[in-house]
């Protein structure tokens, strides 16, 4: 052989060899990846679904706004699951169905009939129902770093029309050809010459794929090689109904903000809130069509040029006989058919900071943005939705309203569930989570702690016992002295202790708490729930300390629940990707406070809001509804709260400026508006009365705290703990009164 042809061939044989090195790493690249390939699927996060029975309180208008967020169509006659028909206070519903954890819904056409605020008939294929849930909301979800977001299916869950209209737009030859096509390259390099740079590609659904698995976007010849000569291997490797389910999962069409839509099933729920499955043509044919272009065809942002291509996808349908040419006429005549509907999902950043925090604590972020998991929570829509519009309009009417910042914070009075949570004014805005992270002395939201400290010792005192209101200074460090006076600037001598509490008296609290012991007053709220930091300092009566409105939520959860200690939780259960169950949050609670100390406390709760310093509360709510709770008022003005309970809903409400600076409001010209606003609206059970065993009522006069007779000057009903009522006793008898206080009508006969 030549020497001038030696080293032509050694260089053909070292190319070769490395030609050859780089389709062995290809391939390992691929075999060791596909098949196995795990998506990063993020966490999706769901409401409670909506439970529907006979006697069921839900309202007209919250029933419609449900039904809304959740996407269904208003029809005139029901046809498909995720739609809705209304007459009135009649509701035809097709529902979805879901897949609940352990247990599947199955769609069914349902009628509803609402009245007084409560469903009053529900029957389905002919028959009474006993019970239904509609499938829940999802409000956001816990994703990657690079947003992808997807909803994965099988290739035979996918309709026959799309799988090959899909085809017919873009790889007409994919059961033919070896993962590549001759003449899309030649066609595509014929466009790339005239235009003098890389403007098409030639890409069969296979190159697609591999580029969007393996390969960066950027086009250059380099790039579109190793795209080429990977799909092949990809051919050679998979059959074509595993790639081609693959890229229906994997195909990018478009972008909410930083979530990126991926995948035809997902993009059905994004642009038409309808599964994959129920899809019509018109609707097939545009999503085929973004794929050239998500962005350029992006319907909700160039509805013309997206009924343009998807008229085009149509008549490319036709021609393939995908669908009739009477089909696709009627196709193009359709509208877009796009979701319109009102966007919840991710619009709840308080509650959804909340559920990550929760979540952080057991899993690892990798696993909450990758996994696929199915997050459901306490959250209701229904009670978000009024507990904003109480934020807002109470505030637009108080005076510098602009300027002041909110956080409320709702839980379920039986389970410690929380439902709502407001982070700011700004309900939207995914920023500071003042509810969760506004860490502000809590002012006489505290004072209850001191006063159940004293309560769990019925011997030394009662509702009933005398407190000094008096000036007090307690000496401190560097030769301070703390001299704490009451808001009225007033002593008021002495005062019984229930009357301490409802009219909130800073002097009375202070001695009282001084005279307990501080340290005793930091362990009861230790057992309410508290879990930071709590000073041990004289001014911790008075409300001293940081604390979040969550805080004050778990502290007032306890007590609303009868020093059960519940811990306040978001979860109800998280299910992996294949539906399996991973973990329950059941109700937990533990007794950290006697039962009948409590009950003498919630008798004081309720006298603040009938007699003391939230008796506001009334000028929202009607006088036969009770309710309890406590205002709460910081040096200067800079901080009111509000906290409290009714039958079925608990809630804390806090305005402040995030300057710290003074705000001009109390408890009750502040926080407790919002409050009461809200429970007005939202609450639908009062407070029950049940006296504890152990425990019996007996007439006082109220103002010195001996017993006395129904009927006689300043007297009053008042519950004790057996043995601890008064002994001494006033020289009135009984007499008849038509007089009745509150306290005396919650009885009822249960006494």
């Amino acid at each position: 052989m030549p020497k001038t042809r030696r080293p032509l061939l050694k260089v053909l044989i070292t190319l070769l060899v490395l030609f050859g090195l780089v389709m062995v790493y290809l391939d390992a690249k691929i075999t060791s990846t596909f098949t196995d390939k795990m998506w990063e699927l993020p966490a999706k996060v769901y409401a409670r679904p909506l439970e529907l029975f006979v006697g069921a309180p839900v309202a007209t208008d919250d029933l419609a706004y449900e039904l809304e967020v959740l996407g269904y169509r208003k029809v005139a006659r029901l046809n498909n699951p995720g739609q809705v028909s209304r007459a009135g206070n009649r509701f035809d519903i097709y529902t979805r169905g879901f897949d609940f954890p352990g247990e599947r819904e199955s769609p069914q056409r349902v009628r509803v009939d609402i009245g007084g605020g409560r469903v009053v008939s529900l029957r389905g294929g002919g028959a009474n129902i006993d019970l239904m849930r509609l499938d829940p909301v999802q409000i956001g979800g816990i994703y990657p770093s690079h947003g992808e977001d997807r909803i994965l299916v099988r290739l035979d869950d996918v309709p026959e029309s799309l799988r090959m209209g899909l085809l017919a737009v873009e790889d007409q030859n994919f059961y033919d050809h070896w993962g590549f096509s001759i003449t899309g390259i030649l066609r595509a390099a014929f466009s790339n010459l005239r235009s003098g740079a890389v403007v098409a590609g030639g890409s069969t659904i296979t190159q697609q794929l591999v580029k969007n698995y393996y390969l960066t976007p950027e086009r250059t010849y380099i790039r579109k090689l190793t795209e080429l000569l990977m799909a092949v291997l990809l051919d050679l490797h998979y059959d074509k109904d595993q790639i081609l389910e693959s890229y229906i999962n994997e195909v990018y069409l478009g972008q909410e903000g930083p979530r990126a839509i991926h995948g035809l099933a997902l993009a059905a729920r994004h642009y038409f809130d309808t599964p994959l499955e129920q899809l019509g043509l018109h609707q097939q044919a545009l999503l085929i069509g973004m794929i050239k272009g998500p962005s350029l065809y992006n319907p909700l942002r160039n509805p013309e040029r997206a009924r343009e291509r998807r008229n085009l996808v149509l008549d490319v349908m036709a021609e393939q006989q995908v669908i009739s040419p009477e089909q696709a006429t009627v196709a193009q005549a359709m509208p877009l058919g796009l979701n319109n509907n009102q966007r919840i999902r991710d619009s709840f950043p308080a509650y959804l900071d909340l559920v990550r925090r929760q979540l952080r604590q057991e899993y690892r972020e990798e696993d909450l943005t990758t996994l696929g998991l199915s997050i459901f929570t306490a959250f209701d829509p229904i009670l978000q939705r009024q507990v904003e519009r109480s934020t807002g309009e109470v505030l637009k009417q108080l005076k510098n309203g602009d300027e002041l910042e909110s956080a409320t914070v709702v839980t379920r009075f039986d389970t410690g569930e929380v439902a709502a949570v407001v982070g700011g004014r700004e309900v939207r805005y995914a920023g500071f989570n003042r509810a969760l992270d506004a860490r502000r002395p809590a002012g006489s939201l505290l004072k209850p702690a001191v006063y159940l400290t004293a309560l769990e010792q019925p011997q030394r005192y009662t509702l009933a016992t005398p407190l000094s209101d008096t000036e007090l200074q307690v000496a401190g460090p560097n030769n301070s002295v703390w001299e704490p006076r009451n808001f009225d600037r007033q002593a008021h001598g002495d005062v019984l202790l229930h009357r301490a509490l409802a009219n909130s008296y800073n002097l009375a609290t202070a001695r009282l708490g001084m005279e307990l012991g501080l340290e005793h007053v930091v362990d009861m709220l230790r057992r309410l729930g508290i879990e930071g930091e709590i000073p041990e300092v004289p001014a911790l009566t008075l409300g001293a300390g940081a604390y979040t409105p969550m805080d004050m939520a778990a502290m007032y959860q306890s007590i609303a629940a009868g020093g059960f200690r519940m811990p306040l939780r978001s979860i109800r259960d998280i299910v992996d990707a294949n539906g399996e169950a991973l973990r329950r949050y059941p109700l937990e609670y533990d007794r950290t406070v006697g039962l009948q100390a409590v009950h003498l406390l919630h008798y004081a709760l309720r006298e603040v809001v009938r007699e003391g310093t939230g008796r506001g509360v009334y000028r929202y709510l009607p006088e036969d509804f009770a309710v309890a709770g406590k205002t709460g008022t910081t040096n200067d003005g800079r901080d009111s709260w509000f906290a409290g309970f009714s039958g079925d809903l608990l809630a804390v409400t806090w305005i402040g400026r995030d300057d710290n600076g003074g705000t001009g409001l109390t408890g009750s010209s502040g926080a407790l508006k919002i409050w009461a606003h809200f429970m007005a609206r939202a609450s639908e059970r009062s407070l029950a009365y049940r006296m504890p065993d152990g425990m019996a009522p007996f007439w006082i006069d109220d103002s010195n705290g001996m017993l006395t007779g129904e009927g006689c000057p300043d007297a009053r009903m008042m519950p004790f703990i057996e043995h601890s009522e008064p002994r001494k006793r006033t020289n009135c008898a009984s007499r008849s009164s038509g007089i009745k206080d509150w306290f005396q009508s919650l009885f009822g006969g249960e006494n």
